[in-house]
């Protein structure tokens, strides 16, 4: 396996140290390697600074260097990865014209020459370049394979039934502050992230080009269904609610609705239900204007929020770009009166919106919603604002059992007739016993 680095910056690997942005860091990287970094505490920096690194710029005129990574820290609220690149002095730099044909071999997609990031690839950097004969063999380092990577730790807290799940709920101690939750059926595989920055299994985009597209189209082909919805959040809530990928993450106040989800599919894999709290006057309401300048960022094309700068720390200059200047447009479109400035600094935030109740679904499962702003990451260990703990949850078939007594089903959770009728079938449907 090996790191590999790009960067827009012409002049980043001439100097001591480089900042990539969280949400840069495992992109064109595979499920079961990115699952390993879901969390980055000592042994998976350790694990980054033991891999050969491949540093190149975006684009193709560029050489590309070999190395390691000296130092690895995580800044700005774990917003920021700071490195600072070691090049092997027995390897010269190596023109991008020597690299290209190696780029299959080496897992290198095309357009990842487009993109800022950071990925990590599986494959022998080494030996690839040994043989095209661009490294001495004296270069050459012991392989390092996944099976040397940390593994994922598992929460502080278990629970098999739904007695040692409140139980456990109950004796968490959050001094006061507001609590919600969320259920993942599979522990290992899924991550706090909002569906419209989700991956394939090679750690490709399937949505987020198309994330403005995607709203005008739903728009246009099912205008009456949105006819009420005043602000573009409420377009996106109802637009969760049919299962269009967005910048929403799905969370409910309700801690057995949580463990619901943590059990009703993926059977044979361990669950977990995520416990987020925060001060109350965190939290955000449907008529935010964080929340508005946020959920906006919806309607942006891909380049344009990919063109905006948020280096520097002169909000006037940032306003000034054209894409700040159309997101602005949409903003006024719901707000009139809104202030004709925005902080760069909210756009790449988290936050908790409680939207309005526009259908039962939302209102049996006391659903409220993590925003994601413009590339922005949600530490799986939590930050400053939003505390996160975790607890897992194993015998999924009894849980659901026992959840059954207590009226939360398929028919309940998803109070619709076809749900019902579903459900209703399974509890009639004859068993042999």
């Amino acid at each position: 396996m090996f790191n590999f680095l790009v960067t827009a910056d012409n002049e980043a690997w001439d100097r001591p140290g480089y900042e990539y942005d969280r949400s840069r860091f495992l992109e064109y990287t595979s499920d079961d390697i990115a699952v390993r970094f879901r969390e980055l505490k000592s042994p998976q920096i350790h694990a980054l600074t033991e891999l050969p690194c491949l540093f190149a710029y975006e684009g193709t005129t560029e050489d590309v260097r070999v190395g390691r990574l000296k130092k690895v820290r995580l800044r700005s609220n774990n917003r920021l990865l700071y490195i600072e690149p070691d090049f092997d002095p027995r390897i010269p730099p190596i023109p991008f014209d020597r690299i290209k044909p190696l780029q299959a071999a080496l897992d290198i997609r095309g357009w990842e020459l487009t993109r800022t990031h950071w990925a990590i690839k599986d494959e022998d950097l080494f030996e690839v370049l040994m043989g095209a004969g661009l490294v001495p063999f004296d270069a050459v380092n012991a392989k390092v394979g996944k099976a040397s990577l940390p593994p994922l730790s598992a929460p502080e807290f278990q629970a098999n039934s739904v007695g040692a799940f409140v139980e456990k709920v109950l004796n968490l101690d959050h001094g006061g502050r507001e609590v919600f939750y969320r259920g993942h059926s599979n522990r290992t595989k899924y991550r706090l992230e909002p569906s419209i920055f989700r991956k394939d299994e090679r750690g490709n985009f399937i949505n987020r080009g198309a994330e403005d597209r995607m709203y005008r189209e739903l728009l246009v082909s099912n205008s009456v269904d949105f006819q009420g919805d005043v602000y573009t959040l409420d377009r996106l809530v109802r637009m969760q609610h049919y299962s269009l990928p967005t910048r929403l993450l799905d969370i409910t106040s309700n801690p057995l609705i949580a463990l619901y989800f943590a059990c009703k599919s993926n059977l044979d894999h361990g669950g977990e239900v995520i416990v987020f709290s925060m001060e109350r006057n965190r939290i955000k309401y449907f008529d935010s204007d964080t929340a508005s300048c946020i959920a906006n960022l919806t309607r942006l094309p891909q380049e344009g929020k990919d063109s905006i700068d948020y280096s520097g720390n002169d909000v006037r200059k940032f306003n000034k770009q054209r894409a700040v200047k159309q997101l602005l447009h949409f903003i006024k479109e719901e707000k009139p009166f809104f202030e004709g400035r925005l902080d760069p600094r909210h756009l790449r935030s988290v936050i908790c919106v409680k939207g309005k109740h526009t259908n039962n679904r939302i209102s049996f499962q006391s659903g409220a919603f993590l925003l994601f702003g413009h590339d922005a990451t949600l530490d799986e260990h939590g930050t400053p604002e939003i505390a996160v703990e975790r607890i897992a949850v194993t015998n999924k078939r009894n849980v659901l059992s026992q959840l059954d007594q207590l009226n939360i089903n398929e028919s309940t959770v998803f109070p619709y007739i076809e749900n019902s009728a579903k459900y209703i079938a399974e509890k009639f449907a004859f068993k042999d016993s």
